[in-house]
């Protein structure tokens, strides 16, 4: 299915290109998180007169990440399991537990921008992990696990 992308994606590319995605990928994901529509001449015409608006929206996206990026660097999270004489966790801290710390101490962030390049945390220590704020922007945290007995 050919779409015309409302947003720069990684992987796909940016605002306005016309691409050829996977109908599924298309009718699931993209259209009904507004993320593209349907490259039909009526959506051409429609994406050509508002390209100038959408851009500048794009860029004003662009600028929020980068200021929260700047605050985010740098940061350090603590987060307390219960852990084992051992120093492994009951469990694990998860990307949804980093979101929570980071709401605690005033930082908004979604699940899905938690990136954990050693998946899940299973041992008591310090960690990096990156938040992916847009596409472009990344800010990297320290994530630092500590255990109660």
């Amino acid at each position: 299915m050919q779409v015309i992308l409302m947003e720069r994606m990684s992987n796909l590319g940016q605002l306005g290109d016309v691409v050829k995605v996977k109908n599924g990928y298309a009718r699931n994901f993209l259209i009904p998180q507004g993320k593209a529509k349907r490259a039909t001449e009526g959506n051409k015409a429609e994406f050509a007169a508002r390209r100038v608006e959408l851009e500048a929206a794009e860029q004003a996206k662009f600028a929020d990440a980068q200021a929260r990026a700047e605050k985010l660097n740098g940061l350090t999270v603590q987060i307390v399991q219960k852990a084992g004489v051992d120093g492994k966790l009951f469990g694990s801290v998860t990307n949804a537990d980093i979101v929570a710390a980071l709401a605690q101490q005033g930082f908004a962030a979604e699940k899905s921008q938690v990136r954990m390049p050693t998946g899940h945390l299973k041992q008591i220590g310090d960690y990096s992990v990156s938040i992916a704020l847009h596409t472009d922007v990344v800010a990297n945290i320290t994530v630092s696990v500590l255990g109660e007995h």
